[in-house]
Formats: C-alpha cells, sequence, structure tokens
C-alpha cells in the first residue's frame, strides 16, 4: 500500500491494532470508521461488547476537542444501541445521517437494497445535556430528538421500510393484495402521504411503472380509497405497477413537483429491479395538480366522536363533505355547492338539494316514488338523517309527501342545518329518537307510513357490515317495520356488506316478509338497496321503469343529469 502512495505527502498506511494504537493523546481531528465497528462486531455477546467498547475508549483517546468520530455502519440493533449507550453519555454530540449516494451506488452493481448510515459524533469537553440529531430524508433538516428512543425508533421505521421495499424492488405483489406505507416528516406524528403499491398482471404493452398522485380531498372516493377502485385504476392507467398516492389534511403541500419531489425517494425505493428508465410517469386527474381542501368547520359529537366538515374541488365542481375522524376515508354526508345571489345581490354558496352525490339515494328515492305517488297523505321516515340530503331531496321531489327524518345525534342534526341546506317545514320533520325506539312506537300505536328507509351507519367495525347495525335487522324490527307499512307500503335498505358471506341470511328474513323484494347494486360501491314490497314481480318492474323516467327528468330539469339511474342495474326477482 505504501508503494502506491509514492508522492503523495503526508499519507501513511500503518499496521496497528485498533483496540491499543500507540498514538498520542488528542492527536487527531476526524477519525472515519468505514466498515471497522461492524467487523469488530458481528454479535452482542458480552466478550464483544467489552472490544467495543475498548475500541471507542480508544477514539475518546485519541481525538481531539471539537473532533469527530465519524462512522459509516448499517446500524443492527445492537451496533445502534452500543453507540447510543457511549458517545452521548460521554460528552459527544451524536448526529445520523442516511447516505442515499452509497445505497444507489449498491443497486447500481447489483446489490440488494439495504439502508446505509453515517454516524458523526463531536467530541465536546462538557455538554449540559444529550444533542441527538437525524437526518433520515434527503429534503429535510436536521430532526433533534430528546430522548434515545426516539432516535432508535426513527432508524428502525427506515430500515423496516427499505426491507419491505427491497422486497417489492424484486417480487411481484400478490394481484389479490397490496403494499400500504405512511410517510411521516420527522418532526411530525401524523402521516403526511400514504402509499399504496399496486401490482397488475405484468403486460409488454403496459407500462412498466408509475405513479398516481390523488388531489387532496378526492381520497375518500370509492376509485382511491377501497382495494377494489385501486386495483381498477391500475388497470386502465395500464400500468405493471402503480404506486397510488394520497395526501393527509392539515398538512402543508406545495406545487405538484414539490409533491414528486418529497415523493422521489420512495418512487426510487418501489422501482422494479427490471426497470431500467430514470424517469417514472407521474400521473394526476386532469388539471387538479394537488387539489385543494378547506377544513370548514370541525367538532365533537358525543355519539360520533370528533368530525369535519370540508370542501375540496372536484371534477370543476365544489363540494362540500363530512368525514368522521374515526374513518377519515369515508364520507359521511356530501352535498354540491352552488352560488345563489341574495336580494341585496351578495354571492353566496348554498348545497344544491335537487342534486344527489350518494349514488345509493337514487333507488331509495325512486322506490319512495313508487310507494308514495297518487296516495293522499303519503309519508316517509328516514332513519339516519346525517347531512339530511336524502331528507331535503325527498322535501323537494315528492313536496305532497310528509317526510319524517329520524336520527338519534342531534350533532348531526345540527351540522346539517348549518352546513348542508337542511330545513325544516310543514312537511319535513326532524325527531331526534333512537330509531329502534320510533320504530316500536309507530307499531304499538297502530300508526303506518308509506315506506320506510333504512340510511343509517353502523359504529360496530367488528363485524362485516358497515350499514346498518345489526340491531336493524332484528326478527323483531323487521316485523315491526312490516306492520307499519302494511300491504302497500315499502320497506328500502341500504345494506353495506364487507362480508358477502352475511348477504344470504339477511336477503332469506326479508324475502320471509315481502312478497317482492328488488335490488341495486351501487355500481364502484359496497352499497346495494332493496326495495322490498307487495307487488308482483312483473308490476314491480314496471314500476320501476315508469318512477325511474319521472326521476331522471327531474335530474335533467335542474341539470343534474349525471344523477340519473339506470334501470337496468334493478335484479327484481332476489330470492
Amino acid at each position: 500500500m505504501n508503494q502506491k502512495i509514492d508522492g503523495r505527502m503526508g499519507l501513511k498506511y500503518l499496521q496497528m491494532d485498533v483496540l491499543n494504537t500507540s498514538f498520542c493523546n488528542e492527536n487527531f481531528n476526524v477519525v472515519l470508521d468505514k466498515g471497522t465497528l461492524d467487523a469488530l462486531m458481528p454479535d452482542n455477546k458480552e466478550e464483544t461488547h467489552n472490544r467495543i467498547l475498548k475500541y471507542f475508549e480508544e477514539i475518546q483517546r485519541i481525538t481531539k476537542c471539537g473532533g469527530r468520530y465519524i462512522c459509516i455502519s448499517l446500524l443492527q440493533e445492537h451496533i445502534l444501541s452500543i453507540l447510543l449507550d457511549y458517545f452521548p453519555n460521554n460528552n459527544w454530540m451524536f448526529r445520523v445521517i442516511r447516505c442515499f449516494e452509497a445505497e444507489r451506488a449498491a443497486v447500481n452493481n447489483g446489490e440488494r437494497l439495504m439502508p446505509v448510515f453515517m454516524v458523526i459524533c463531536t467530541k465536546f469537553n462538557l455538554l449540559t445535556r444529550q444533542i441527538l440529531e437525524v437526518n433520515l430524508n434527503c429534503h429535510e433538516k436536521m430532526q433533534r430528538f430528546d430522548d434515545i428512543c426516539q432516535v432508535k425508533t426513527a432508524i428502525s421505521s427506515i430500515q423496516h421500510a427499505v426491507f419491505v421495499c427491497a422486497s417489492l424492488q424484486q417480487n411481484s405483489i400478490s394481484s389479490d393484495n397490496e403494499i400500504c406505507l405512511e410517510l411521516l416528516e420527522m418532526e411530525n406524528s401524523k402521516p403526511k402521504y400514504t402509499v399504496y403499491a399496486v401490482d397488475n398482471l405484468p403486460e409488454k404493452k403496459n407500462c412498466s411503472y408509475a405513479v398516481f398522485i390523488v388531489p387532496q380531498g378526492r381520497e375518500s372516493e370509492w376509485l382511491f380509497s377501497t382495494e377494489n377502485g385501486r386495483k381498477k385504476l391500475t388497470s386502465i392507467s395500464k400500468c405493471n405497477r402503480l404506486l397510488v398516492v394520497t395526501m393527509h389534511r392539515n398538512q402543508k403541500y406545495g406545487t405538484l413537483e414539490d409533491v414528486q419531489n418529497e415523493l422521489s425517494d420512495i418512487i426510487r425505493d418501489l422501482t422494479p429491479a427490471n426497470v431500467k428508465t430514470q424517469k417514472v410517469p407521474c400521473l394526476s386527474l386532469g388539471t387538479e395538480g394537488v387539489g385543494k381542501r378547506t377544513i370548514i368547520h370541525e367538532g365533537i359529537s358525543e355519539i360520533s366522536g370528533g368530525y369535519i366538515v370540508e370542501d375540496v374541488e372536484a371534477e370543476g365542481a365544489k363540494f362540500r363533505r363530512l368525514y368522521f375522524l374515526s374513518n377519515q376515508l369515508v364520507i359521511q354526508s356530501e352535498a354540491k355547492l352552488k352560488e345563489y345571489k341574495n336580494r341585496k345581490g351578495i354571492v353566496k354558496e348554498v348545497a344544491d338539494l335537487n342534486y344527489l352525490t350518494c349514488k345509493h339515494h337514487s333507488p331509495m328515492i325512486l322506490g319512495s316514488y313508487i310507494a308514495c305517488t297518487k296516495k293522499p297523505n303519503s309519508s316517509v321516515a328516514i332513519l339516519g338523517v346525517g347531512g339530511g340530503g336524502l331528507c331535503s331531496f325527498l322535501n323537494k321531489f315528492l313536496p305532497a309527501t310528509k317526510v319524517i327524518g329520524v336520527e338519534i345525534d342531534p350533532e348531526m342534526i345540527k351540522i346539517g342545518i348549518d352546513w348542508f341546506g337542511l330545513k325544516k317545514n310543514d312537511q319535513l320533520k326532524i325527531e331526534v329518537n333512537d330509531g329502534l325506539k320510533f320504530l316500536q312506537q309507530y307499531s304499538e300505536e297502530g300508526q303506518t307510513l308509506s315506506a320506510v328507509l333504512f340510511d343509517v351507519d353502523s359504529k360496530d367495525t367488528s363485524i362485516g357490515m358497515s350499514c346498518p347495525p345489526k340491531e336493524f335487522l332484528e326478527d323483531e324490527v323487521l316485523d315491526n317495520i312490516r306492520k307499519i307499512v302494511g300491504t302497500e307500503g315499502f320497506f328500502i335498505l341500504n345494506l353495506v356488506l364487507r362480508e358477502e358471506s352475511l348477504r344470504p341470511h339477511i336477503v332469506s328474513k326479508l324475502v320471509k316478509r315481502f312478497e317482492n323484494v328488488s335490488s341495486y347494486k351501487v355500481e364502484e360501491e359496497l352499497n346495494e338497496i332493496f326495495i322490498c314490497g307487495n307487488l308482483s314481480s312483473s308490476n314491480s318492474k314496471n314500476k320501476i321503469a315508469e318512477a325511474a323516467k319521472i326521476l331522471n327528468s327531474f335530474f335533467e330539469k335542474h341539470d343534474n343529469e349525471s344523477c340519473s339511474i339506470d334501470v337496468n342495474l334493478f335484479n327484481t326477482e332476489v330470492e
């Protein structure tokens, strides 16, 4: 080695035991360790542990005050622990930086992706407190931590994520599964991005790899919030692997280019090994960019917990949405906004009550029309008011029908009135009550209704049914409904199942009590609407077709053709 450095003054190669060097005290400004620590500590046995402590003591002795010990390491758990146990407790400032260039070079040489770190310890005579700093993202500044445990957690999280990424580089995800990663900024404990990695069956004509950035406020739509939706997005994007990226509220985002730069590390880490291109296509929705959301109200319900109301822009229109913080990917209530000019000429944004944002409401309205049309003193009870969109629309569409909204949570009614245009009148009543008690009272008093509608969500996540709560489908409850609607009325059920195996038992309960049960499966959603009555099958088809024409004409009149219902999606002979 000395022959190779001929002419390079001051550079020497010395053979020496690193545990017992012959250097003078405080002889060096920098001690550079390029893999020595990892080699000296293959395990955490007592003998090995003592050897490393002797190594550190030698570094302590030969390094000047203000000097640095720089160590390149993979930082296995036992190595990170001994570094943190020794240096911060002996008046050394402790820093860890992730070495992205070293990782890229290793991958380019065909090696497996592994996180590489640079540990920089700076010697002081006296530190009044430990200084622990970490930078694990090439786009971030140093993040200071309060204790050693936080440093360990941050580094182990990166190592676990890289392990997953390395596996994804070499392997395809099962067509029945997807991988989900949450990305956080070091100074924030809440996720900034969620990344879903979805693979298609590989086809040569497809793009090998691309990224789809979902605009803010649209992450709760079926195409982006469900596994089946993301599979469809991957298919229509014609990609063998697609990263679907969603953004979180209460975070700051720049331009679309800024977002791409922030995501560059994870995009690189999830690139399949067979993809050689340096430029990964980045897709989004038209000209929406990163999108826009505005939180206009936040509150807490004693029944539903924390909630937010926010305005989002989507496909050239503006929508107002209600979310429960316990389930932020599910829209609880939604209204399309329109501009309204009052008598003073002031333009305001108000809910368009003639527009149905929820696709499953159209067949429920259709069933209500069949139940109420041409009948004097018709009345409908809707269990589950939420923001009041269904109640308000029925009140507009069937002005002669008395509509009773039953809602157990008074906070939801207040939200509907304040933010979603819900207005009570002579034909629209809102009652704060338990829906089951309401039905029992009506049944016991012999009162009748033209239709009973269930549009109520379940808070119980332990079973595979999101709507309605299981108690609403008990035999006693269904018997009460059968009595209330009589021979000419209808029971209209919004059923949302996560476990399809529950469906046959529910259907058998409905068929047992009603002569005809029709169903409408909402495209691209889990909702299935059941219209239960006592019409014959042929008569039911005719009534549905007639009602659909009337309903679609109403939508056309109010320039809301996108809400139109397709009668071909009805099954009029559910068994």
